[in-house]
């Protein structure tokens, strides 16, 4: 009978350590006259070895510092599942090192991104086709900080029905948040009067010149923000 209890205590501890709330991004850049035959080879590399967890969500990156890339998506997974996930094979190393990289240049990055549900008015699995990336790189100390402003800020976003998904970088280069505002009715959304503006939103919610105090953090607590725009391809991605 104590097995038992014990066993009930630590369901709740497990359930923490297996959460599925890790994304992993691959970003890679073909070379300019390569293009036609690194997509054709992606594709038949993500639908061939990445299916199930591990299957592979492509976006083209249309604007911004890495535009003319392709980020390549795994996940949501548990660390536990990274941690044990191991060599990926012979077979599928050398398919990906013989038929996809060669039609690529130097460029590269990688990261991992754990999704923030408290902070987030999209659910972590509910996509959409087109996305725009907002990157906070923070001062260092400032965490903290950039969280209570984005608890802010999701109310003035629920307010307008935006649908924004946000991450924290997890050993991954620079802290950093990610806000990524899915489009799920298109790119209308960025039509000037399709909603009301942020601003008078934020103000509404919480006060009269408040935005003031947004402006501010943003000047005090941020190293860097910068800006992407990324459209989906299902037609590179794992079946």
């Amino acid at each position: 009978m104590k097995k038992i209890i014990f066993l009930f205590l630590i369901i709740p501890f497990l359930g923490i350590g297996q959460s599925k709330n890790i994304v992993s991004t691959n970003r890679v850049f073909p070379k300019v006259d390569k293009v036609l035959e690194f997509e054709k080879a992606l594709t038949a590399h993500a639908q061939k070895y990445h299916t199930g967890d591990w299957k592979w969500r492509v976006f083209e990156i249309q604007t911004g510092r890495d535009a003319g890339g392709y980020q390549i998506t795994e996940g949501p997974l548990s660390w536990d599942q990274i941690d044990t996930r191991g060599n990926l094979g012979v077979e599928h190393n050398n398919d990906w090192n013989k038929t996809v990289t060669i039609h690529l240049n130097d460029k590269s990055s990688a990261g991992y991104f754990a999704y923030q549900d408290s902070l987030s008015t999209a659910k972590l699995t509910d996509w959409s086709d087109k996305i725009a990336i907002t990157h906070w790189v923070q001062k260092v100390g400032y965490g903290g900080k950039v969280r209570e402003n984005i608890i802010k800020m999701k109310a003035a976003w629920e307010s307008g029905g935006e649908t924004i998904a946000v991450y924290t970088a997890s050993g991954s280069g620079p802290a950093e948040y990610t806000l990524v505002t899915r489009y799920k009715q298109g790119l209308k959304e960025r039509n000037s009067g399709f909603r009301t503006d942020f601003k008078d939103r934020y103000e509404a919610i919480h006060g009269e010149d408040s935005f003031e105090g947004f402006l501010s953090f943003l000047q005090n607590y941020l190293d860097e923000q910068w800006f992407e725009m990324l459209f989906y391809r299902a037609d590179l991605s794992s079946k």
